[in-house]
């Protein structure tokens, strides 16, 4: 991936942190989860960053119109994720019929639908020794997210600490997504 792709992720993604980490307290009355939708959002761009971060003599080689496709839809589905989760949260505050809160609470899942199909599709336009990284990269991320998810719930159950359900689950993606980009950097290292 190109240097100035890269440094505008990273750049996009330090602007959603610092306005997640900003805004509440400029704007009083924020709502708590506009400001977690934009920091899920810096998260996800800049895993994708670091995934993307290795030099042209590292394994990490895409064609570059594959690269560049990939990049236009998984930027355009997480830009639509961002969107529908903030709508969505502020409709299941107003709305009360029960089948219309459903539809409204699993809006966010189509636009997460069309990030995967993104991966996927880039993922089977890679070489064999490029797909091979990105299984065990994403092998590594979720063993290592499933151990921490695992870790919680018995923390939980042991009664040494207390997260809530929703808060937990909300999170399993992006941090699969976080904990993929840092694997792969070390994953990479194997094959250099």
């Amino acid at each position: 991936m190109r240097l100035t792709a890269l440094r505008m992720l990273a750049g996009v993604a330090v602007l959603l942190g610092a306005a997640a980490v900003l805004l509440p307290r400029l704007v009083p009355g924020m709502p708590r989860d506009f400001a977690i939708v934009l920091f899920v959002g810096a998260l996800m761009l800049a895993a994708m960053a670091m995934a993307h971060r290795g030099s042209p003599d590292d394994c990490d080689t895409a064609p570059p119109g594959l690269t560049r496709r990939y990049l236009r839809e998984l930027m355009a589905s997480m830009a639509a994720y961002v969107l529908v989760l903030s709508a969505s949260i502020w409709l299941l505050r107003r709305v009360e019929p029960q089948a219309l809160r459903l539809v409204i609470a699993i809006a966010p899942l189509l636009p997460i639908g069309f990030a995967v199909r993104a991966i996927v599709r880039y993922m089977r336009g890679l070489d064999e020794m490029q797909q091979r990284i990105e299984l065990e990269s994403v092998g590594v991320a979720t063993v290592c997210v499933s151990m921490l998810y695992m870790t919680g719930g018995l923390l939980q159950s042991a009664r040494l600490m207390h997260v809530p359900g929703d808060v937990a689950m909300i999170w399993v993606f992006p941090l699969v997504c976080a904990v993929y980009g840092v694997a792969k950097a070390f994953v990479a290292r194997r094959y250099r």
